[in-house]
């Protein structure tokens, strides 16, 4: 049995699925549950650092508050106690840190993100999570 779950969200309709899993799963049992939103920085890298890039950060900041803040109150509603955490970075490479750091002992992941094009730019975070992480990862098709 689990007893640490990292669920990784991103505003997408995998993502919801994912964290509908991850609940079930800590409903089950004595589980931590924790959900991470990660802000894609690699898209902007070789942009020029002015106000326009950090307008964007800051759209993407707020918006992974939002989905945090959304999963805290599902999981709320479901007797679920969710810590969240919103980091910067390459999302995959965060998720496994992050995922060393609470040693969780699965993480869950949505089965692609929120747009074609992004897995095109930055390639599938899930993919890279089940090919990187030392932590067994369980992938959830929406």
């Amino acid at each position: 049995m689990n007893s640490n779950i990292l669920v990784a969200l991103d505003g997408s309709e995998a993502g919801r699925r994912a964290l509908e899993w991850a609940l079930d799963m800590a409903k089950a049992g004595n589980v931590k549950l924790h959900a991470a939103y990660v802000v894609e920085t690699g898209l902007f890298a070789s942009l020029p650092a002015d106000n326009t890039v950090e307008l964007m950060y800051s759209v993407l900041r707020k918006e992974g508050e939002s989905v945090l803040e959304k999963a805290k109150t599902e999981a709320a509603a479901k007797g679920v106690t969710l810590t969240t955490h919103l980091k910067f970075g390459h999302a995959g490479s965060e998720v496994i840190t992050l995922a060393e750091k609470i040693k969780a002992d699965l993480i869950v992941v949505g089965s692609h993100g929120k747009s074609q094009t992004d897995r095109l730019l930055i390639g599938s975070v899930s993919t890279f999570v089940v090919t990187h992480s030392k932590v067994s990862t369980m992938v959830v098709r929406s």
